[in-house]
Order: C-alpha cells, then structure tokens, then sequence
C-alpha cells in the first residue's frame, strides 16, 4: 500500500508533497490507495467499536470522524493547490510569450531600420519630382477664363522651367509635360489675342454707330429747326404778333424736344451698357457657380472615399484584435485579415 497510516496522529493518512501529488491526481483513481487506507482503519474501528456509555467511548466516535474530516480537507487543499498552480500556467506561458514576441519585433525592426529610412527617402524624392511634373502641368489648367496677359506669363514661366538631369528617371516626363504645357498655352494665347481683338473690333465699331446716330439726331433736328424758322417767317407777314408767340413758343418746344431726345439718347446708351455689363457678370456668375459646383463634388467623393477607407480599417482592427484575443499569433493574424480583405481566401469575406 503507497500511503502510510499513521494511527498514533489525528491523520489517518501521510499527504503526499506538492511534487508528487499531481502524479496522484492524474492517475487514474490515483486516491485509491488512501482511500483504501482510511476505509482499513474505520473498519478496524467499527470492528470493535467503543461502548457509548462512557465519555471516552463518545470521544472516540467524534476523534475517528474528525480524523475522516481532516484526511478529506487535507488531500483536498493539496488538489485546490494544484488547479491553482495549472491556471496560472497559460498566463505565465503567454508572458513569456509575448516577451519573446516583442524582443523579436524589435530585433526586427533593428535589423530593417537602415532599409526603412533608404525607403522613406526614395519615396521622398519621387514624390518631390512628382509635385514638380504635377506643378509643371497645372500652368496649362484651367485656361479659358484667362486674359491674353496672363496666358504670357503662365506661357513664359514654362517656357524658362529648365529641364535636365536632376530631375532624374522623370527627366523624359517633364520634357514631355513641357512640350505639351508650352504648346497648350501658346494655342490659348492666339485664341485671347484673337478673341480680346474681335472684343476690341466690337467696342469699337458700337462707339462709330453710336457717334454716327448722334449725329444724325442732331442734324434732322436743325434741319427740323431751319424748317419751321422758314415757315415762321413766312407766317412773320400775316400777322406779327401771332407770329411773335407761335415763335417763341416753337422755340420753347423745340428745346424741349432737343433735350428730351438728348436724355432718351443718353438714357438709351445707359440701359445698352447696363445690358451688357449684367450680361458679362452673368456669364461670370454662371462660370464661377459651374466651378464651385465641380470642387464640391470632388470634395464630396473625396469625402466619401476616405469615411469608407476609415470604415474599412475600423472592421479590420476588430476583426485583428479578435484574432489576437482568440490566441492567433499577431503577425498571422494580419496576413489573415489582409488575404481575406483581399478576397484570396475562398468561401470567407469581411462585411463592411
């Protein structure tokens, strides 16, 4: 028998140490052998039991199941022990885990420093050459509602943008952009010249219409005034004193007249220049308003696309800390989440 009674003690049996007894609990009814002990000595005990007339007999009956009491607390603490010991096993593992995960992250990220910050660099200088090509183009958008002034020093601005070897593997593309951009501008600005001469051309052919009506006004109003002064010295011989008033008052008329046609003249040629300034804003305003409304829709794809992108990465990181959680390795769980974000692993997806 493994265990050993020890009679003399208020232990009916030895307990075993912490270092043998997982042994003893993993065994398959590994409690057997003291179980078996303690049911020897209870047998022994009810074999000759006590009389219950004394004292002493009653206190053997109480001692004996004490003894049960403190075998059944004993081996149990022991057991509890254990458990306790095995819960805190995966912790301690994880730890040490994690340790060795985070001391190789940085090993890691140590060893691919000098490329990381090469990378940085390049990117920096491509992006730097890109914004040049892309600045470089931009001298030839939006040209339409420029004036010929202007366009002359967009086109000289381009035409004095030196192009050679520092601007590395996008030298060809910046020869190209040039070309096109000097060419673009060069056809805008004959087309502004050409348009702000027609303008001119106009301006100037309304001022001779507008001087010619003028004059005209005026030379059939003095042949009007020739003519009635003709009349009314005809009418002089009739009768003076009716020809005196009918004089005077014709006078008075025809100066009337005279300044009321120079006012509706004057006012004609007002509400012409009016017509055409608000003509000139409304083709501006309806320019301006068909830009804005351009920006704003860039702006709200824009937009759009970025709450997506945020949505994405949202659902990403809890699906990657659920993984982690779950017990999947960091670095697997990334690779995961990208091949499924990616569509390559049939028959699983990510709702967005």
């Amino acid at each position: 028998m493994t265990a050993v009674a020890e009679k003399e003690s208020t232990e009916l049996v030895t307990v075993p140490s912490k270092e043998t007894a997982l042994e003893v609990f993993k065994a398959d009814k590994g409690l057997d052998p003291y179980l078996a002990t303690i049911r020897e000595e209870l047998d022994a005990f009810l074999a000759e039991p006590p009389t219950l007339d004394t004292a002493k007999g009653r206190q053997a009956y109480a001692s004996m199941a004490h003894k049960i009491a403190r075998s059944k607390t004993a081996i149990d603490n022991i057991g509890k022990e254990l458990v306790a010991d095995l819960k805190q096993l995966p912790k301690t593992i994880d730890a040490e885990r994690k340790r060795w995960r985070d001391q190789l992250d940085a090993w890691r990220d140590e060893a691919r420093g000098p490329l990381n910050e090469w990378e940085a660099a390049e990117e920096a200088r491509k992006a730097r050459h890109g914004q040049a090509v892309d600045l470089l183009r931009w001298t030839a958008a939006e040209l339409d509602d420029l004036g010929s002034e202007e366009l002359k020093e967009r086109l000289a601005k381009a035409e004095a943008t030196k192009i050679d070897e520092s601007w590395e593997e996008y030298e060809a593309e910046a020869h190209r952009t040039k070309e096109h951009v000097v060419a673009t501008l060069r056809t805008a600005l004959k087309s502004a010249q050409e348009r702000e001469a027609e303008q001119a051309e106009l301006a100037r052919l309304r001022a001779e219409a507008e001087a010619r009506e003028q004059k005209e006004r005026e030379e059939r109003i003095a042949r009007e005034a020739e003519e009635r002064a003709r009349r009314e010295a005809e009418a002089a011989a009739q009768a003076e004193r009716d020809a005196a008033a009918r004089r005077e008052a014709e006078a008075k008329a025809a100066a009337e007249r005279r300044e009321r046609e120079h006012k509706e003249a004057i006012e004609r040629q007002r509400r012409e220049a009016e017509a055409e300034r608000q003509r000139i804003e409304d083709e501006h305003r309806r320019r301006e308003e068909e830009r804005l409304a351009d920006e704003r829709r860039q702006q709200d794809e824009l937009a759009r696309r970025q709450a997506d992108k945020e949505h994405r990465a949202r659902i990403n990181r809890a699906a990657l800390e659920a993984m982690i959680d779950g017990g999947m390795p960091e670095d697997c769980a990334k690779t995961a989440i990208t091949l499924i974000a990616k569509g390559q692993i049939p028959s699983i997806t990510i709702n967005y």
